[in-house]
């Protein structure tokens, strides 16, 4: 299990806050090893066509396209990753730092982030946008080896897992937080959520259980969305439920500076009850990033401003 934004062992790294400046993922991001090795690599822009494009002749290549900046994507990675070394070779899942590679981002015309797409004989096939539950993914995976199959594709992957540094043990976790990792682990977010405020209700002070049940709100709010329809809703309208859900959506896909612009406009034309919603939902977003991040301290400038 990778760490937290707070450097929490054992905990669902939900954010990579404190990990900002990182720009490529550590060795261990690979996750774990099994017996026949690994079916997890990273590729660049130059390695692209190569590691993937004609790997996909001989058998499925599944690209997740990520960002380190993005605020939830490591969700997604992890149950990537899990599902790759649990696959036994019947797919091969590359992993693109978009941040390091604009001439693909250019080219797949990147609509956002994180996206995942699948090669097949050279033939490119998407599959999803955003963070999806496990079971959501497996499903999508299941769908894309199905079809693999249908055209006569039964190719497997070699295992790279001999050709990576074997990752330093991670310690032990905080036992503080194993219900809410557990809770985090089967993607019942709500749960966790109520797990990190029972720990805030002991100390309210507890910087690392703040961040955690604002970012288990995030999640349980933004899983009952559809993405494309709840930003469509909230396109021109004052509605202030349609725009909480959208700048929800805008979170979970890493368009953070647009999810603070819209709830801070909001706040600007807003009054009364509805004004103080929607600074509070806005807080809220604040804290599943963290006080010292550049973008939430833009924000609060702003907000200071909207209010006075």
């Amino acid at each position: 299990m990778s760490s937290s934004s707070f450097n929490r062992p054992g905990a669902v790294d939900l954010s990579q806050l404190a990990q900002q400046a990182k720009q490529s993922a550590p060795a261990s991001s690979l996750g774990p090893r099994t017996a026949g090795g690994s079916y997890v690599i990273e590729v660049t822009e130059q390695t692209f066509e190569a590691e993937t494009i004609r790997k996909s002749v001989q058998h499925p290549v599944v690209v997740e396209l990520f960002s380190p900046r993005v605020a939830t994507g490591q969700q997604l990675s992890a149950a990537l990753i899990e599902i790759a070394n649990a696959s036994d070779g019947k797919f091969l899942l590359a992993r693109l730092n978009v941040d390091t590679a604009p001439g693909i981002v250019q080219a797949l015309g990147l609509q956002a982030v994180p996206t995942v797409i699948a090669l097949i004989n050279g033939q490119l096939a998407p599959l999803f946008q955003g963070v999806l539950p496990k079971d959501q993914v497996q499903a999508a995976i299941d769908q894309l080896l199905k079809a693999a199959v249908t055209n006569g594709m039964v190719g497997r992957a070699q295992p790279v897992g001999s050709e990576q540094p074997m990752a330093e043990p991670e310690p032990e976790a905080d036992p503080r937080f194993a219900a809410a990792d557990a809770a985090l682990e089967r993607g019942d977010f709500a749960a966790a959520r109520e797990e990190f405020d029972k720990l805030l209700q002991a100390n309210p002070n507890d910087a690392e259980a703040q961040v955690g049940k604002a970012q288990s709100g995030l999640f349980a709010r933004a899983a009952a969305l559809d993405p494309e329809s709840t930003l469509a809703a909230a396109d021109g309208s004052d509605d202030l439920e349609s725009q909480l859900a959208a700048a929800d959506i805008e979170m979970i896909t890493g368009q953070v500076e647009a999810a603070f612009a819209r709830l801070i406009g909001m706040i600007k034309r807003m009054s009364g009850a509805e004004r103080d919603q929607a600074r509070v939902r806005l807080l809220e977003l604040f804290e599943t990033l963290g006080n010292t991040d550049e973008r939430v301290l833009k924000a609060r400038r702003n907000l200071m401003t909207a209010l006075f």
